[in-house]
Order: structure tokens, then sequence, then C-alpha cells
């Protein structure tokens, strides 16, 4: 296996990791966006380019406009 995906693969799962431990929401919205992009690279780097773009557009992309736009309506809430 390539260095370079050795090195993704371990960003993976410390990203992982980091979402599942961190206590700011918006942190982990943001380490959540990271993972989804690491996991595009790996992907891309698995010769799947169709899965790849899926992951970059809906993981990384609109879900993360979702979950900020959630967390600002919470927030807004609690006022």
């Amino acid at each position: 296996m390539k260095i370079f995906s050795m090195i993704m693969l371990a960003f993976l799962i410390i990203s992982a990791v980091s979402v599942s431990v961190i206590k700011n929401l918006l942190g982990a919205i943001i380490v959540f966006t990271v993972y989804s992009l690491i996991m595009a690279i790996l992907w891309q780097q698995l010769n799947a380019p169709d899965v790849a773009i899926t992951e970059a557009a809906v993981g990384a992309g609109i879900t993360t406009l979702l979950f900020v736009l959630t967390l600002k309506r919470i927030k807004g809430a609690k006022r």
C-alpha cells in the first residue's frame, strides 16, 4: 500500500475518534467534514472516482451545511 494512503488512513482514524470525543458541537462538525474529505481522497486512491465525488458532495458539502444550519437553529431556540 502506498505511504500516502497509510498516512490518510491514520488521519481518518484520528478524525473518527476525535468526532466522538469532542464536546464542542461546531468543532465536531468541522472534524466530521475533515473525515468526509479524507474519505473522498481515499476513494479516489482506490480508483472509485464516482464514489469519491459523491462523498465529497454529500458528506463534506450538504451534510456539513445541514449540520451547521441545525446547530444555528438550536442555539437560536435556546435564547
